[in-house]
Order: C-alpha cells, then structure tokens, then sequence
C-alpha cells in the first residue's frame, strides 16, 4: 500500500468512526460495540486493502496515553485505601484466570505443552483498560466499584504481559522457573515504579520552568510514551512506569497548571482520547479480515475449534466470578473472626464486579505478537478474538442492566467528609476572607465595595438558605442559567457585529475569549 493511501485509509477510519458513534448514540448502543461491529463490515468492503497490525505499534501507540489518561484522573486516596481489593483483581485473579485458563486448555488439548497453555491464558486473562472505560463512562457506580475497576483495568496489564512473556520464553527454550519468574515480576513492577515516578518529578520540576502554554501541553502528551519506553528500554514495566507517571502528573497538575492551561490540555486530551479509543475498537473490527484470511474457511474452523474456543471464553467469564466471589467470601470470613483490613463487597456488588470483565485492545495486540512457531498459534487467535467480541458485545452491553437489576448499595466509608456544598462554603469563605484583605487600602478606605459584597453574599448564601439540598441546587442552576444565557446573547451580538463589518477579526476573538471564560466559570459552578 502506498503512504499516501494508507493515510487516507486512516482519515476514512476516523470519518467511520464519528459516523459509528453518532449511530450508536441514535441507537443508545454501547459506542464500543458499534466500533467493533462496523470496523468488522468495512474490513470486508470489496476493494478494501488488507490491513496488517504490528502488534508492538499498537502496545506503543495505544497504550500509554490511554492509561496516562485514566491515571491522571485517579483519586489518589480512595486508590490507596482500596490497594488490597485492587491488587486482588489485577494480580490475583489475572494469576488465577490465566492458571484456570491453562488446566482447561490442556484438558481439551493433551499434546499442548503447558508452557502454551499458561500463554493462552496470559493473553485472555487481564480486562482491558480501554474495554473498562469505554463502558464505565456510560453507567453509574458506587465509588467503592468504580475506584476497584480503575484501579484494576490501570495495573492488571503489567501482570499479563510478564506472564505472557514468561510463558513465550518457556514454549521456546523449553525451561521455565518459578522462582526466578516471581522475583523478575517484583523486579518488573518495582523498577516501573521508579522509572514512572522520576519522569512526572522530572515534568512537575519543567512545567515550574516553562512559561509557555503550548510547550506545558506538548510536554504533557509526550511524558506517556517516555515513561512506556524509558521502562521498557530498561527492561522494567513500562505500564506500571505509565501509571506512576500519570498519577505523580494528575496529582501536581493542580499547582503547575495554569487555568487556561488546564482548560486547554483537558480540550486537547479528550478529543486524542475520543479518536485513540475509538480507533482501537475499530483496528479490533477490522483485524478480523486478517485472520479469516489466516485460519481459511469459517465452517472448517467452527468445526476444528468451535468447541475449545467456547469451553475456553466460558472458562474465563466463570473463572472471574470464581476469583471474586470466593475471595469475597474469604474476606467476610476473616471479618467474622476479628480481622477488620478489607470489608467485604456483598453479593451484589460481586456480580456486578464480575460481570464487568471486558477484553480489547491488549488481548488483541498480544495475542498478535505470537511467534509462528507457537504451538496452536491460530486457535489462540480465534479464542482471543471470540473473547474480545462476546466479553465487550454481550457483557459490555448488558453491564448498564446488570447494575440496575442488581442496584449494588453505595459505601458509607467511601463518602467524603464533606459533600459538594459543603466544600463550596468551605471555599467560599477563604474567598471572602482574601477579598476582605484585598478590598481595603493602607489608610483603611474601601476601595472594592462591588467585590467585597458580591463575595460576602456567596459566603453567607449556603448559609442561610433553608430549603432542602435540592433546593438550593435549584437556585444555583437558575442563577447561573442566567448568567449562560447572557453569554450566549453576548456572543450571537458579537457575530452579528463581524458579519456586518463593524468590528474586526481580533476584536471578535478576544472578546469571544472573554466569553468562554465566563461560561465556562458558569458552567462549572452550576454543575
């Protein structure tokens, strides 16, 4: 394929990709789903080239800003407390999964060395970072749930990949210890964890220095692939040096950030996100071309592998519920006897945790890199493809219905101590107290009289407002609806003037500048 066809093969994509998206919001379809379902179709458009994926540009490309993206969102507290469930679920069951995986894969298939059975299961046994997004943005979940799903999507990878890379190296030499595999898995994520946390105190030291906006986002971008490669340059995790990056970044991004950097970066950074996620599920779609082509006539293959294939997605939905129902359990056993570190989740809490065990774009891209010589290479790759299709098609979809059938209750303890009016007082009077400070002069003469009561009413709002919550919530919303309506006046005048030549090109921008400031201030207080 020539450069110039396949860079408009790609624009083609992002184009399908708006389309898609726009379809599955007309149809309230999973947007994930729809990507996959029609990068599927047009793979196997007539005249369509043949579109080969190397599996290590897509780790590389696709990864490390997507999980940067979910680390620096992540609340570092809630994080830290929920470590112990968190590990359960990116470690412990990415361990039990692959080891449930393998015994299944060697019962239906003796001659297959064990070392490709542990493989097979390395490559289905983490969810995906980008399947749990995807999904998670459009359901509702008590902190507890979504904190645990984060935080799992964010570092079960890391345990997949060494297992994965582990089992390929025993498969080809034919030697395999367990004891240097464990202390080589601790050295992995021990050494990512130093790599990752250099790189961000290396950004929060530049981004102090840099003066410019542009140079402040640029490096933003950039610091996800320096910490994946630094990391996998020295031969440490490069997901775990990712995820240290973007939580040490999300963490100092609110005393380095100016507003109107913060404003921007957020702009830039969910519109990379958008394309990057979107174009994962749709090379997902498309990739299936590629291997009906390798593994020849799909009869002969549901024939040969249809079986195995579904004993094995079965084995890797059950195991899941398995691994969290029985430690679960194991929890609230200990609990009974006096020991009081971890609480348990509850039934329902439970099933929804393991219903939400999407496959993508990992599972795709490593299951990819398979060397040819791997043994029942093309089996593995159908299952992995099965995997990804039923695990984001079928639960992907219904993981919205799961939660409202099984309503799982939020928890007390994962509460802030304080809710949102409650900070915006808190924050209102250190306001006024400044504004106080400020509104005087040397001689003792106010100077702000506007200020000083606009900020005295603020403070003293909440306060004496008697309504309930919801309310006051309401009278929030009405006054700041106003102030977005003016905006909106103030801007269709503003166009109105430059249309009729009465004012100029840079006029025009800087006060539609103005503008967008105060509607988002606006916006964000009445939200």
């Amino acid at each position: 394929m020539h450069p110039a066809e396949g860079f408009e093969l790609i624009i083609a994509m992002f184009l399908a990709v708006v389309g898609l998206h726009y379809l599955a919001h007309r149809l309230s379809l999973p947007p994930a789903a729809a990507l996959i379902v029609g990068g599927g179709a047009i793979a196997f458009m007539p005249g369509l080239p043949g579109i080969t994926i190397d599996p290590e540009l897509v780790l590389v490309l696709f990864l490390p800003p997507l999980l940067m993206d979910g680390a620096w969102f992540t609340a570092i507290a809630p994080f830290r407390r929920h470590m112990v469930g968190i590990l359960s679920l990116a470690v412990g069951a990415v361990f039990f999964t692959t080891a449930i995986v393998a015994v299944v894969t060697k019962l239906l298939l003796p001659a297959l060395p064990w070392a490709a059975c542990v493989a097979l299961g390395a490559i289905l046994s983490p969810p995906d970072a980008v399947s749990a997004r995807a999904v998670l943005q459009r359901v509702r979940l008590p902190r507890r749930l979504s904190t645990l799903l984060e935080g799992e999507s964010l570092l079960n990878d890391a345990a997949g990949l060494v297992l994965f890379r582990f089992a390929v190296a025993a498969v080809l030499t034919g030697g395999f210890s367990l004891g240097a595999a464990v202390g080589s898995f601790f050295l992995l994520v021990l050494g990512g964890i130093a790599v990752g946390a250099a790189i961000g105190a290396a950004w929060v030291l530049l981004l102090r220095r840099l003066g410019d906006d542009t140079l402040m986002i640029a490096l933003t971008l950039l610091v996800c692939w320096s910490a994946y490669i630094a990391g996998e340059l020295l031969h440490v995790s490069g997901v775990i040096a990712v995820v240290t990056a973007g939580l040490t970044c999300g963490w100092y991004q609110h005393v380095v950030f100016s507003a109107s950097v913060r404003i921007r970066a957020l702009a830039f950074w969910q519109v990379l996100v958008f394309l990057l996620e979107a174009a994962v599920f749709t090379l997902i779609g498309l990739s299936l071309r590629g291997l009906s082509e390798r593994v020849g006539d799909p009869a002969v293959v549901i024939d040969t592998m249809g079986l195995p294939v579904l004993v094995i997605v079965a084995a890797v939905i059950v195991a899941r519920f398995v691994w969290i129902f029985g430690v679960d359990a194991v929890v609230a056993g200990l609990r009974r006897v006096g020991w009081r570190i971890a609480r348990p989740l509850g039934g329902r809490a439970a099933l929804v945790m393991s219903w939400a065990g999407m496959r993508g774009v990992v599972t795709l891209a490593v299951a990819l890199s398979l060397p040819e010589q791997m043994p029942a290479r093309d089996l593995m790759l159908v299952t992995a493809f099965v995997v990804i299709l039923v695990t984001v098609l079928v639960q992907g979809t219904s993981l919205g219905w799961v939660i409202r059938r099984a309503a799982p209750r939020e928890d007390p303890a994962s509460h802030p101590p304080l809710n949102l009016h409650a900070a915006e007082a808190a924050m209102f009077r250190v306001q006024l107290v400044a504004v106080e400070r400020e509104a005087h002069d040397d001689d003792g003469q106010l100077i702000h009289p506007q200020l000083l009561r606009r900020y005295q009413a603020r403070a003293t709002a909440g306060q004496n407002f008697e309504g309930s919550a919801e309310e006051l919530t309401a009278a929030i919303t009405s006054h700041f609806d106003v102030i977005i309506a003016a905006v909106t006046a103030g801007r269709a005048e503003l166009v109105r003037l430059h249309r009729a030549g009465e004012i100029d090109d840079e006029t025009l921008h800087d006060l539609e500048h103005d503008l967008d400031l105060e509607e988002l201030a606006a916006t964000a207080a009445k939200g």
